[in-house]
C-alpha cells in the first residue's frame, strides 16, 4: 500500500482514462478503424464536374490513395462520395484493393464510378441500385492492402503516439524523477523512477513529453491556453513500488530519450484506423487557421502534418476535408498610395485525421504553395 504524502497531489488514473479513451472514440470505431459517415450529397444541383482527360476505366495500383484516385476523375475530389457507386450488398462497399478495375459509368445522366465485377456498368448500376446482387464469392485480402485515402506511414506517429489534452488534466500525474545508473536520459532496457501515486506494480505506462501549449488570444486580449500536446517518448512496466517512488523497466522508446520531468501515464490501445473516406467539412465553424506545423519550425507541403484550431466542438470530424487559404499581399496602389489588402488564393487541402475538444490534426494533401502558420481554412466550394 502506497503511503500519500503530503504536498503532492494525486493522480486519478481513471480520469485520465475516461478522457484518453474519449479522444480514441473521436477518431476511431471497431478494432483498427475509423468509420467516418458518408458525406451527404452537396447543396447544389450540379453534378460533380469530371476532369478533363478522365479515365473511362482506371485498373488500382499498390501506392494509390482514394485521394489520388480522385483526383483522377473530378475537379474537386472531395465530391468522390457523390459519383461512387459502392455496392449495397458488400459489407464495406467503400474499401478498394489493388488490382480492382474500376469504371466510369453514366447513371440518370450523371457519372458513377465503380468497381468491375465481371459485368461492366450494367453489373456496376444493377448493384448500386439494389438490384439483383453477385453470388457469393470469397476473396481473402489483408485490410492493411486496402486503398486509403492518404498514407498512413506519413501520419501513424501523430495517430499512435500524440493526443492534446486539457492543462489540468496532468496535474499531478506521476513524473520521471531519475534513472538507475545516474543518466541524465534512459532508453529501451533501462531503468528509471517514477514520483507520484497512483501507479500500479505489474501494469503498463506510457511515458510522454510534454510539447509547447497552444496559447491563443481571446476577444478581450487576453492569453489563454488552448491545450497542452504530449508525445509519447516510451513503454514501460511498473516492477517496483515503495512510498511515492515507483521503478519502471523501459521496453520501449519512440524516437527520443526518457529524461526527468516526462509524464507516466496509463497505456491504452491507439486503435489504428486502416480507412478514411473524404467528407465535405460544411459544418465547420467559420475562421480557422493553420496553428502548426508538426515537426517542423517552417512551412507545410504535401505529406505534412499541420494542427488547426477548430476541434469537435466547432463540427470538425475525422475524414473532412478542409481548403487552404493563402492570405493576400498588401501592395500599395500606385495612383493613390494606399496600402490594399489583395484577395486570398486558394494554395490546397488538407484532411482532418484526428480531432480534439478545439484542436484537430490534419494532413496535407495538395499544396501549390508552401502552407504557412497562420493560413486560413474553409470548406472546399462545391460548385465543381
Amino acid at each position: 500500500m502506497k503511503k500519500v504524502l503530503k504536498g503532492m497531489p494525486t493522480f486519478s488514473a481513471l480520469g485520465f482514462k475516461k478522457q484518453l479513451l474519449a479522444l480514441a472514440v473521436c477518431v476511431s470505431v471497431g478494432a483498427g478503424m475509423i468509420s467516418v459517415a458518408e458525406a451527404a450529397p452537396a447543396r447544389n444541383i450540379n453534378p460533380p464536374a469530371l476532369k478533363a482527360g478522365a479515365p473511362q476505366v482506371y485498373v488500382v495500383k499498390k501506392g494509390d490513395t482514394l485521394w489520388d484516385i480522385s483526383k483522377r476523375f473530378l475537379k474537386n475530389p472531395v465530391r468522390w462520395p457523390e459519383i461512387w457507386a459502392s455496392n449495397k450488398h458488400v459489407k464495406n462497399p467503400h474499401w478498394i484493393f489493388p488490382g480492382d478495375r474500376l469504371l466510369m459509368c453514366t447513371y440518370n445522366g450523371k457519372p458513377i464510378i465503380g468497381k468491375d465485377e465481371g459485368d461492366g456498368c450494367e453489373g456496376i448500376i444493377r448493384r448500386y441500385t439494389g438490384g439483383t446482387k453477385l453470388q457469393p464469392q470469397v476473396r481473402v485480402e489483408s485490410l492493411n492492402n486496402a486503398i486509403p485515402v492518404i498514407p498512413l506511414e506519413y501520419i501513424k506517429q501523430w495517430l499512435e503516439r500524440s493526443t492534446i489534452v486539457a492543462p489540468e488534466s496532468i496535474t499531478g500525474t506521476p513524473y520521471i524523477l531519475g534513472t538507475a545508473d545516474q543518466r541524465v536520459l534512459a532508453a529501451q532496457g533501462q531503468t528509471v523512477y517514477a514520483r507520484g501515486n497512483g501507479l500500479e506494480v505489474g501494469q503498463r505506462y506510457a511515458v510522454y513529453r510534454e510539447g509547447e501549449p497552444y496559447m491563443f488570444t481571446d476577444a478581450k486580449g487576453k492569453k489563454y491556453n488552448a491545450g497542452l500536446e504530449l508525445i509519447q517518448v516510451a513503454s514501460g512496466v511498473a516492477v517496483r513500488g515503495e512510498n511515492d517512488i515507483t521503478t519502471l523497466e523501459l521496453t520501449d522508446t519512440y524516437n527520443a530519450e526518457v529524461r526527468r520531468g516526462d509524464r507516466v501515464l496509463p497505456e491504452y490501445d491507439p486503435m489504428l484506423p486502416t480507412l478514411f473516406y473524404p467528407t465535405n467539412a460544411e459544418d465547420v465553424a467559420a475562421g480557422g487557421q493553420v496553428v502548426r506545423v508538426m515537426g517542423s519550425i517552417g512551412t507545410a507541403a504535401k505529406h505534412s502534418v499541420v494542427t488547426i484550431d477548430r476541434g469537435s466542438l466547432q463540427g470538425v470530424q475525422a475524414g473532412q476535408v478542409l481548403t487552404v487559404t493563402q492570405k493576400g499581399e498588401v501592395v500599395t496602389d500606385p495612383k493613390t498610395k494606399e496600402r490594399i489588402q489583395l484577395p486570398g488564393q486558394r494554395i490546397g487541402n488538407i484532411m482532418v485525421f484526428k480531432s480534439f475538444d478545439n484542436l484537430s490534426y490534419a494532413y496535407v494533401l495538395d499544396s501549390e504553395l508552401p502552407i504557412k502558420v497562420g493560413a486560413g481554412i474553409q470548406p472546399p466550394l462545391m460548385d465543381e
